[in-house]
């Protein structure tokens, strides 16, 4: 019997829409390792970001794919999954996550 976590089903519905758009647009997704996925942050420029797909399951991880999703819904302009936040605030908190 499988437990479903409603934030994790969330996420990866957002990944998986995510990877659809990315395909159709021209971004180098063969040079993500496994296990890995691209993310794009910023307000006005936007930079790329490789993370673990494990961050996908963390709750403050969770509350900007929540921000994601009301800005750009599944619609992500730059081909993959934008986040909108400052550059700085995604480095603080992947690095917190990164010791997980």
């Amino acid at each position: 019997m499988a437990i479903r976590i409603p934030g994790v089903v969330h996420a990866k519905q957002i990944l998986r829409q995510s990877k659809y758009f990315s395909n159709l647009s021209s971004s180098t997704s063969n040079s993500v390792p496994k296990g890995y996925c691209t993310v794009y942050v910023g307000e006005s420029q936007k930079k790329r970001f490789v993370i673990p797909i494990s961050f996908l399951n963390q709750p403050s991880f969770q509350e900007l794919l929540h921000k994601a999703e009301e800005e750009f819904g599944f619609n992500h302009p730059m081909g993959g999954l934008t986040i909108p936040c400052r550059e700085e605030i995604f480095i603080d908190l992947t690095s917190r996550l990164g010791g997980l």
